[in-house]
């Protein structure tokens, strides 16, 4: 479906990628900065939904506006204007400490440089959305040992960082988004520290988690992570350029 963006001649691209439940929807996004006098436009008008259960890579070139959209989406930032719902609540609008609840029950972050506390083992790593959620000690480390060996490093729980190996750190990472049991898995570049057989086993990870039910949003500027998706959105100039 095409959504015509005001006055522009040039369509939105607005596509789903089937009928089923929205867990994101955002329409009219606006993302505006004044610099040096001037407003930038990182995102305009962009439209998206993502459905429960999807997987989905989001690509653009450097000044696209897919940082942007990732940081909304995120709840790390909120839209000039526009609207987004996940989980069918109004989140556009939040104030900050409704924003920083949201952004530790409903979303599991993936970076690319994996944002692990160095001094801590994966154990402990693991557990800090829960410590922020208040979940009793004993109950933690019980979430949290078992997020480690859906990942495969159930034998690496005591293991600080420094004694991983790269793919076993993005693996921590990754138990540490789905410990929260989050409505979206928001990975960032989740191979771009890694070398190209590492990376491979990540999104192997990544295929099984989609598997298995979860929503994945990716956003990548490698088109071989953007392939493992099931659906692309390619952002230009803050604007949905493609979705298929």
């Amino acid at each position: 479906m095409l959504v015509w963006q005001g006055r522009l001649r040039k369509p939105q691209l607005f596509a789903r990628y089937n009928h089923g439940m929205s867990l994101i929807e955002a329409r009219g996004l606006w993302k505006t900065y004044t610099m040096g006098g001037e407003e930038i436009h990182a995102l305009a008008g962009v439209d998206v939904l993502v459905d429960k259960g999807e997987y989905i890579a989001i690509m653009g070139p450097s000044g696209s506006g897919k940082s942007t959209l990732m940081n909304v989406i995120g709840c790390l930032d909120t839209p000039t204007k526009g609207s987004y719902l996940l989980n069918d609540r109004e989140v556009s609008a939040m104030e900050d400490d409704e924003l920083a609840v949201v952004r530790n029950r409903e979303i599991g972050f993936v970076f690319q440089t994996f944002q692990l506390l160095p001094r801590a083992p994966a154990l402990r790593n693991v557990e800090l959305p829960l410590v922020y959620s208040g979940v009793p000690a004993e109950e933690r480390r019980a979430r949290a040992r078992k997020a480690l060996e859906r990942v495969d490093l159930g034998d690496r729980l005591s293991h600080r960082p420094n004694e991983l190996s790269g793919g076993q750190r993005q693996r921590v990472a990754i138990a540490r988004a789905l410990v929260n049991n989050p409505s979206i898995v928001l990975a960032d570049e989740p191979t771009g520290n890694l070398d190209t057989a590492t990376g491979d086993e990540i999104l192997a990870l990544f295929d099984e988690l989609h598997e298995q039910g979860h929503t994945l949003v990716v956003i990548t500027h490698e088109q071989e992570v953007a392939a493992r998706a099931r659906r692309t959105i390619r952002l230009r100039d803050g604007r949905v350029e493609a979705a298929a």
